[in-house]
């Protein structure tokens, strides 16, 4: 018999029970769901709702259960449907018909909204020191090669020298905006819905507040229907998932170009690249791959719970079951990328010398060419006309600038001087770009001195949150 089958005259079709049962993947809610009953039925006998020996009786109940299941002694059941009635179930067995107490003044409309921010909260601490790991590994593998230079690229193509520090700290500065999200969106997954029953509250005099401070809940739900329907928190973290592994995506695909023979900029670590089954040279970049490639199914479950909630009226559906398994995909997807993606940033190989041939290739110093007629006194667009006439030529004669005679260089322009072989040289090219937020050496330093900075206020703030 059903816990909710009193009005029924037939037992569920067992398709429908297999179809409609969500223990298959929500048996992960377990402890919250635990921790969230504790909570309840301390409450409840608090507030008098419960007798004192009823209360106990629950609570021990439930911890005798949550031992069970730290032993591996519970088995879940498809037709107890869900990780709520099955802990119920399970509590009923242990203690008897008190056990039925326990659901006192709460539905599993807002049980299952309270197990969900609880999982999520946790799960959003942990995204947190995940990526402050990355933040980290990045930042000192861009400290230790501060004087080494590449070619910066736009359109894949060779366009201005930078450090390869500089390069390495936008996905350090990309990923702190990622924390920044997950920080701010942690107040609104730290809002307590439980107290708001199925849909308009509850009749029995129970105190919302006891529960939230035994959970560590910094506010309550102040509308019952938005509490049992609210998924905005979901969505909000699918899409900063999303962010993330768009950005792990992009700085995957870098380490992917780089560890080519093409490239050569970097090797990275034979613990994170496997072999090929037939051809015994090869060393692939799987990891990054994957993690390029897994981006495609987290931005999958954003859409599709958006998807799911668009047309829902209020309050709960059985629609919004379908939260559950993209989350939980999602974090185990999100929280397996990080945790790859930091040692293998810390274990790559950078081949500086590589990096730099190819940034005196490619007239990557060409637009400081042009910079150098602008201080002449020549207007940029014509100083701009002047070098790409001079580039033509050292293609037609296959030199790079620096290959020219100052007779060469002064055939196009009269202004061009001997000082300008120091001033085309990879390192004062990106020296030069001193303004703020450039690639010179001493901005670079300086955003790493901010990092560090930045780093402080992450565990500043996570020695501040609940999990």
């Amino acid at each position: 018999m059903k816990l909710w089958g009193g009005r029924f005259t037939k037992p569920t079709n067992q398709l429908v029970e297999e179809y409609t049962a969500s223990i298959s993947f929500d048996h992960i809610l377990v402890e919250e769901d635990i921790r969230g009953s504790l909570a309840h039925v301390k409450m409840l006998g608090h507030c008098g709702v419960l007798k004192k020996e009823e209360t106990e009786q629950i609570v021990a109940g439930l911890k005798k259960i949550r031992e069970k299941v730290a032993l591996g002694k519970v088995d879940f059941s498809v037709a107890y449907e869900d990780i709520h009635m099955n802990i119920e179930k399970m509590l009923i067995d242990e203690i008897g018909p008190v056990g039925g107490k326990l659901h006192t003044g709460r539905s599993r409309n807002d049980q299952v909204a309270l197990d969900m921010h609880l999982y999520l909260r946790a799960r959003t601490v942990d995204m947190v020191q995940g990526l402050l790991a990355l933040r980290k590994a990045l930042t000192e593998k861009a400290e230790r090669y501060i004087d080494a230079i590449l070619p910066g690229y736009t359109h894949l193509q060779r366009a201005q020298p930078v450090r390869f520090a500089h390069h390495l700290l936008a996905y350090a500065d990309m990923f702190g905006r990622d924390t920044e999200r997950l920080m701010d969106s942690y107040k609104r997954v730290n809002t307590m819905p439980l107290g708001a029953g199925a849909i308009a509250g509850t009749t029995f005099p129970i105190d919302r507040d006891y529960v939230a401070r035994e959970l560590g809940f910094s506010r309550l739900y102040e509308n019952s229907m938005d509490a049992v329907s609210d998924r905005d928190y979901l969505v909000e973290f699918l899409h900063i998932a999303s962010l993330i592994m768009v950005h792990l995506s992009r700085l995957s695909e870098e380490l992917i170009l780089w560890s080519s023979e093409e490239f050569g900029y970097v090797e990275l670590d034979d613990a994170f690249c496997t072999g090929s089954s037939m051809m015994p040279q090869k060393k692939n970049p799987d990891v990054p791959e994957l993690i390029r490639g897994k981006t495609g199914r987290v931005l999958g479950h954003w859409v599709g719970l958006m998807t799911t909630l668009k047309a829902l009226p209020l309050t709960y559906n059985k629609d919004m079951q379908e939260d559950k398994e993209g989350i939980f995909d999602t974090v185990a997807t999100l929280s397996g990328a990080l945790s790859l993606m930091a040692p293998m940033i810390a274990g790559m190989t950078v081949k500086e010398k590589k990096m730099r041939q190819h940034a005196e290739q490619g007239f990557t110093n060409a637009t400081d060419l042009a910079d150098y007629l602008v201080t002449k006194g020549v207007p940029f667009r014509q100083a701009h006309e002047i070098v790409g006439k001079l580039v033509l030529h050292c293609i037609q004669q296959q030199k790079s600038l620096l290959e020219l005679d100052l007779k060469e260089f002064q055939n196009y322009h009269s202004s061009i001087e001997g000082d300008i072989y120091e001033k085309l040289q990879v390192e004062n090219v990106a020296d030069a770009r001193s303004s703020h937020a450039g690639t010179a050496k001493i901005r670079v330093m300086a955003s790493l001195e901010k990092k560090k900075e930045e780093f402080d206020e992450t565990l500043r703030w996570l020695e501040t949150v609940t999990y």
